[in-house]
């Protein structure tokens, strides 16, 4: 008993007639006919009892039809799972450090509406077709595309003295105790605004992230981008109004990677 043998019965059991179930399942009459034969010799029952027009269905054709139903189902449905994963478009998309959980979802949700079927796989870093980063971590052989751009804003830690109506926020900048990246791309921006604190910096660290973890504990103030502040909720953040610094962020890529087709639908329907 095989797949080929219940789709048969099936097609016969339906239509009460060996040449019309034979249309249905683009056989010919001689092959669906030794399909039944088959199938009853190897059950050792008879299933259908030939007429001048059609057949009649036996009692164990009856009880062998919803078995014979489920069965077919689910090698179809079996099949079906494996040729659409089979066809799925597989993008892969690293996602740098300092990219705050905001970006990431917007993501998401836009390579499912725009990339329909998309098989998306996230790493950590520089991996993947395409790089969710900020601008400045652009390769010199990549291709850019700006998705969003925010500002950076001062983030202190909560018992900052430098609240509404205490301190200046040019007063603050002045004193303040710099928490800074040096090993970061933003860094020769960032180098005005902390004047001579750049010299002798309170803490440093290697990313944003952990620049706010310090902030947090106290050590001093950064300035980074604003999504990531507002992720820490033990940090005060606020504007830099005097200063127009932002950041964009987007996808990096190189030209060669635009031979995946889902990498191309997803830049042609975002940029």
């Amino acid at each position: 008993m095989d797949y080929r043998q219940l789709r048969a019965f099936i097609a016969v059991f339906e239509a009460r007639n060996i040449t019309v179930a034979a249309r249905r399942i683009h056989l010919s009459q001689p092959a669906l006919s030794a399909s039944i034969k088959l199938l009853e010799e190897a059950l050792g029952i008879t299933l259908f009892v030939r007429q001048a027009r059609g057949v009649e269905v036996t009692d164990d054709a009856r009880a062998l039809y919803p078995q014979a139903r489920r069965m077919v189902a689910d090698v179809d449905s079996l099949a079906r799972q494996f040729r659409e994963k089979r066809h799925r478009g597989l993008l892969q998309v690293g996602v740098e450090q300092d990219i705050a959980r905001c970006y990431v979802q917007a993501l998401i949700r836009g390579a499912s509406q725009v990339v329909p079927g998309v098989l998306l796989g996230l790493l950590e870093g520089c991996e993947g077709d395409a790089r969710l980063a900020s601008e400045e971590l652009r390769c010199e052989d990549e291709l850019f595309l700006p998705l969003w751009s925010e500002p950076y804003v001062l983030a202190r830690p909560m018992d900052h003295r430098l609240a509404e109506g205490e301190l200046t926020i040019d007063y603050a900048l002045e004193q303040a105790a710099w928490i800074t990246c040096p090993g970061h791309a933003s860094h020769q921006r960032l180098l005005p605004l902390y004047g001579s604190g750049a010299i002798t910096p309170e803490a440093q660290a290697g990313s944003f992230r952990l620049a706010l973890a310090l902030v947090a504990a106290g050590q001093g103030m950064a300035v980074v981008p604003k999504s990531l502040a507002e992720e820490q909720p033990e940090v005060l953040v606020r504007s830099l109004p005097m200063l127009d610094l932002k950041r964009r962020i987007g996808l990096c890529y190189s030209a060669q990677a635009l031979d995946n087709p889902a990498l191309v639908q997803l830049r042609d329907a975002m940029r």
